[in-house]
């Protein structure tokens, strides 16, 4: 049988619940983080043979315990935050919230869901996903830098400054101000600071881009190819889609992050409306690649001018691109993984490293689907290690 140990992750702690193929419960408790507390959880777990470790946000909070248990040699399945929540619900009845009861609803939802996503620790996949991570980071200190510095401006010039603004253009602007009194020096000195950053954060998004680069096309992926695709946004797509392959079909891939429309049928009234589930990151690389194909002449644009004559409005138009491009780039990330396991040595095709706890499938709408893949199977009785 196999034996469920759910884990509600945090910073310092980690709760657990170990439940059978029945729903019934083992035993739990709560353990720091630290060694001694990781090695004790651990040795909590494997008192259990046949067993599987399912963590809640496994690209979030729940990363570091995540991976340490991979590491370790155990078997890691994601659980997604919605769907833990759902199962919540369900099994309290009135939603409450404590660390044991998330812990036991995380356990629930890996018994009763299907295709869940198994963590792998592929050591490239991580560096692609830290250096995405720090890359967006530098794209949001430059937005704050650079709103800070619109202020500025805005006081010492009458209108202020261009909406796109690089460093130089700062700059040659401030040259020909002459400070007349103190408040006028302070808010020239401020600029020049900002500047300054503002130059230290290009020259790092530049380096950012240009390792992010060459590891995308060193893993031997051709999303860079692609109109509106940069190398953050290829590394995260590498990064958080790990095997294209766990998705069954672009039908899933398109509602994982967040694409495929939700149906909003009643009655005779046949609708859909915005899914705002799925994997927000990726959604955000689609979006950007939309909106840039649209700033040009290419085959994005063709496509959204077309709805728009069909009768469909701006945003609609601009949802129907989006659900195509996820069509793109699941052929072309299948493409590529397809094409490394034949170069590769001893490369399988058709192989796949994704698995999952078997079960019923909770209530869930498109977006909400857990990640398609192959099971783990279940046998019927627990085994406690001798």
């Amino acid at each position: 049988m196999t034996i469920i140990i759910g884990m509600d992750p945090h910073k310092r702690s980690a709760t657990i619940e170990i439940i059978d193929t029945t729903g019934r419960v083992l035993t739990g408790g709560r353990y720091a983080t630290d060694t001694a507390g990781y090695t004790e959880m651990l040795s909590a777990g494997r008192k259990f043979v046949d067993r599987v470790w399912a963590v809640e946000g496994c690209n979030g909070i729940g990363r570091h315990l995540a991976h340490r248990l991979v590491h370790d040699g155990e078997t890691v399945i994601d659980v997604p935050a919605k769907l833990s929540a759902q199962v919540r619900v369900f099994a309290t009845g009135n939603g409450r919230k404590t660390d044991t009861v998330d812990a036991h609803s995380v356990a629930l939802a890996a018994l009763h869901a299907r295709n869940l996503r198994r963590v792998e620790a592929d050591p490239d996949l991580i560096v692609l996903g830290m250096l995405a991570d720090r890359r967006d980071e530098l794209g949001r200190a430059r937005t704050e830098t650079l709103c800070r510095l619109h202020r500025l401006l805005l006081e010492l010039i009458p209108g202020g400054a261009k909406t796109f603004l690089s460093s130089r253009q700062a700059r040659d602007l401030i040259a020909p101000i002459t400070p007349l009194d103190a408040a006028t020096r302070v808010r020239l000195r401020l600029v020049v600071e900002l500047i300054e950053d503002l130059e230290t954060i290009d020259r790092k998004t530049r380096a950012a881009d240009k390792e992010l680069r060459q590891l995308v096309t060193d893993r031997g992926s051709t999303l860079m190819e692609l109109h509106g695709i940069g190398p953050s946004s290829a590394a995260r797509l590498l990064a958080d889609t790990g095997d294209i392959r766990r998705f069954r079909d672009r039908d899933r891939f398109a509602s994982w992050n967040g694409t495929a429309p939700l149906d909003a049928s009643s009655g005779d009234q046949q609708r859909h409306r915005l899914s705002r589930a799925g994997n927000r990151k990726i959604n955000r690389v689609l979006h950007i690649m939309a909106i840039v194909q649209l700033r040009n002449r290419t085959a994005g644009r063709l496509y959204y001018d077309g709805r728009k004559a069909g009768g469909k409005t701006s945003m609609e138009a601009l949802r129907a691109l989006k659900r195509r491009l996820s069509n793109v780039i699941y052929a072309r990330m299948l493409a590529d993984q397809r094409r490394r396991e034949w170069a590769g040595p001893g490369g399988q095709s058709g192989t796949t490293t994704d698995s999952n706890a078997t079960g019923f499938n909770p209530h869930t709408d498109p977006s909400d689907k857990p990640h398609p893949g192959p099971e783990i199977q279940v046998n019927p009785t627990p085994t406690p290690k001798s």
